[in-house]
């Protein structure tokens, strides 16, 4: 239907997680119109996220590389949050979601990997090995902070039991009834999880 050239990129834009071909279409005709300039400056965008950008080799989080020869990111190179708490999430924007907060004072780890766990075999892609690594280290409580969905429920359950022998404290955050929420428009099983996570 479309020229080649057209299709190819919608197909490229396409692979991006949660775009689906209508999306990745709009993304085309928006460049197809957009000024020399505008194009200059996304490819310069692009660019510089690959060559400057790293990934933490504690934590997995992304970070712009400074030059003083570390490998971390600012979170895991900041020796004043507490060491002994280890945060798991599944992905860069949950580590950001709870840092906004300004509650959580210790390290985070990325797992990855959590959306293709129901596949057979997916677990591969989660970083199990590294988070026991990084709990050897010394870690004290491992807090699961992944979606209560499906996937993250069968990924906190996985990780739960790969933690078992090295006999460090593994909690999960509250889930529940939301600021402003009602009572009555809420599901049975954000009910129960409210109860069971009462303090």
């Amino acid at each position: 239907m479309y020229p080649k050239a057209i299709q190819k990129l919608i197909e490229a834009f396409s692979r991006f997680p949660a775009i689906g071909p209508r999306t990745a279409a709009r993304f085309v005709f928006y460049l197809m119109r957009a000024s020399d300039a505008e194009i200059e400056e996304l490819v310069r965008a692009i660019g510089a996220v690959k060559q400057k950008i790293k990934f933490c080799e504690f934590c997995f989080n992304a970070y712009e590389e400074n030059g003083n020869g570390l490998k971390l990111c600012e979170i895991c190179g900041d020796k004043t949050r507490d060491q002994n708490v280890l945060c798991v999430v599944e992905k860069e924007s949950d580590l950001e979601a709870l840092e906004k907060t300004k509650q959580y004072k210790g390290r985070y780890f990325i797992l990855g990997g959590v959306q293709d766990i129901l596949k057979k075999e997916a677990a591969q892609n989660m970083k199990v090995e590294e988070l026991k690594q990084r709990v050897n280290s010394g870690v004290k409580e491992v807090i699961l902070a992944l979606n209560p969905t499906a996937e993250g429920e069968t990924a906190s359950l996985y990780v739960e039991r790969a933690l078992k022998p090295f006999g460090v404290t593994v909690t999960r955050i509250g889930r529940g009834i939301p600021v402003g929420g009602e009572l009555e428009y809420a599901d049975e099983e954000t009910l129960r999880s409210a109860l069971e996570g009462r303090r």
